[in-house]
């Protein structure tokens, strides 16, 4: 599948899976400014990992989600020498922020093994209400509507169009190898998942319609954050799914 990275077996709400562990010194950070994120992977032999595989052109995607589902941020951190990583996060609202890091190590027993590890820091403050369950959002003057039924444990297709004004999307670039970068959040236990996309990419027009290959674990609401670029500049969706 075009654009599609390897799917990490679990929900992501562990700390360490088969001798990995995601590690950092940061319990909280500060409300309403930008504050660094330091982390490491540590190997089953108890050392920082450095070698990792590219994916999605990538050697590390890192998502920030508070315990509500309403706030939210996908960064590619930066490492240095001795492994220690760092995501600059933007401006964080109050509330429990649960930190994952997907990854997939390029050497040692865990060498192509695709991982998602997941950490929490408090924010003091008050938490939001989830917003209701819609599949249509609008935001930056783009409307995207949600098409599919998904049941908890199987695998289903789902269709996004992205219109403007009430016509049609199709200036689409590529962002990640993709036309657009699909996660998701599930109410409660802020389970993780990553819809794959399938959508064939052509050049910078992509568009109306794209299509994702879904396999969400767990029935309830789950908070869908759907990423794409336009002219340059990435929009970042938010709408809340159903699950049966």
């Amino acid at each position: 599948m075009p654009g599609m990275d390897h799917m990490a077996a679990g929900n992501g709400l562990a700390g360490n899976k088969d001798g990995y562990r995601l590690t950092s010194q940061d319990t909280t950070l500060p409300a309403g400014k930008q504050a660094p994120y330091r982390f490491a992977v540590t190997g089953p032999d108890g050392k920082p990992v450095t070698a990792f595989a590219v994916d999605q052109t990538k050697r590390m995607h890192f998502y920030a989600i508070r315990s509500d589902l309403t706030g939210f941020q996908h960064i590619h951190p930066t490492m240095a020498a001795d492994g220690t990583w760092t995501a600059d996060l933007d401006t964080l609202a109050p509330g429990s922020w649960r930190m994952f890091a997907s990854f997939t190590p390029d050497s040692g027993a865990g060498k192509s093994t695709a991982f998602v590890l997941s950490r929490t820091v408090t924010v003091p403050g008050a938490e939001t209400p989830l917003p209701a369950a819609a599949k249509t959002a609008d935001f930056d003057g783009y409307t995207v509507t949600v098409k599919g039924e998904p049941t908890a444990g199987m695998a289903h297709p789902l269709t996004v169009t992205v219109t403007k004004s009430g016509k049609p999307v199709t200036d689409l670039q590529p962002y990640l190898d993709t036309y657009a970068h699909l996660t998701a959040f599930h109410e409660g236990d802020t389970a993780f998942a990553h819809l794959h996309p399938t959508t064939t990419v052509n050049g910078n027009h992509g568009g109306p319609e794209l299509s994702f290959n879904t396999e969400l674990p767990t029935a309830g609401n789950w908070r869908l954050f759907l990423q794409f670029q336009t002219g340059g500049r990435l929009h970042t969706a938010a709408l809340t799914l159903n699950v049966g």
